[in-house]
């Protein structure tokens, strides 16, 4: 979602010139699970059930399409009195275990940081169903070094305000070529890749064996940590890495990637899935 703002341009010249600009949205999205709240996050508007879905993948609460019974908008009205479509309420399926109490976000979680809600530094590191070590997933280096212009591509929203980050998934074909098969964009990086896992889920598509995950900005821990949450074996970022994300892509057997863009790129753990 976007909006127009009047902005007034000023330039080095003495110049001042007044003007509409597409700005990117960004507003509260409340988290309900059977009705109790258990976290807000800044979020751009759209793709708000892959972003819930996608979150609770990463929270370690569902990684089935049929964990989630039903996922709705909950009430709540805007200051003009018209549905704000800013609260998720997810109902998850019998026997799937609701978020324990003493994890939930005590603090909300901004665009820019997807863990610094959580309640405890314990509560970080999260244990993945799926195992991502053992995945066969093997990519040359020119199809991997394809993929951040194939994103930059189909980053509609950022076009137009340049104030977004990008999440793409890609599926390998037999023939060696990656294919986009999901692209979300947010103001908050962790959001995106959020949406693309839940967009995932929902489809019935986890664990994401044989998928390559490109996102537009630097892969920290808590990006590499989603990634292993969904079963991805790859994780491409266009910029630098942290020590943290390197740290448990390489415990985790996840390919992660960094400086990726024009004919280079660094790989961190697991380089034999790239063949140069």
């Amino acid at each position: 979602m976007t909006r127009l703002h009047p902005v007034e341009r000023l330039g080095a010249d003495g110049s001042r010139r007044r003007r509409a600009d597409t700005v990117a949205g960004e507003e509260p999205l409340e988290i309900r699970v059977g009705g109790s709240p258990y976290a807000v996050t800044m979020r751009t508007p759209g793709a708000d059930f892959d972003l819930v879905a996608g979150f609770l993948v990463s929270e370690g609460v569902v990684g089935r399409r049929e964990d989630l019974a039903s996922i709705a908008y909950g009430p709540g009205v805007d200051a003009d009195g018209r549905a704000s479509y800013n609260v998720v309420d997810v109902t998850l399926a019998a026997g799937v275990t609701a978020p324990d109490p003493s994890l939930e976000r005590h603090v909300y979680t901004s665009s820019s940081c997807g863990i610094c809600g959580t309640s405890s530094i314990e509560a970080v590191s999260r244990t993945s169903r799926f195992d991502v070590a053992a995945d066969g997933l093997r990519v040359g280096l020119a199809e991997l070094l394809a993929l951040p212009d194939r994103l930059r591509e189909g980053q509609r929203v950022f076009a137009r305000t340049g104030g977004v980050h990008a999440a793409g998934l890609f599926v390998l074909g037999s023939d060696g070529v990656a294919r986009l098969v999901c692209l979300r964009e947010d103001v908050g990086r962790h959001n995106a890749v959020d949406k693309v896992l839940g967009w995932a889920l929902r489809e019935g598509r986890l664990p994401l064996t044989g998928h390559l995950l490109q996102v537009s900005g630097r892969a920290s821990f808590e990006l590499v940590q989603k990634a292993c949450m969904a079963g991805v074996p790859l994780l491409a970022a266009v910029s630098a890495p942290s020590t943290l994300a390197v740290e448990l892509a390489v415990e985790a057997g996840l390919t992660l990637v960094a400086f990726s863009r024009g004919d280079s790129a660094n790989v961190y753990a697991r380089g034999d899935r790239v063949a140069a």
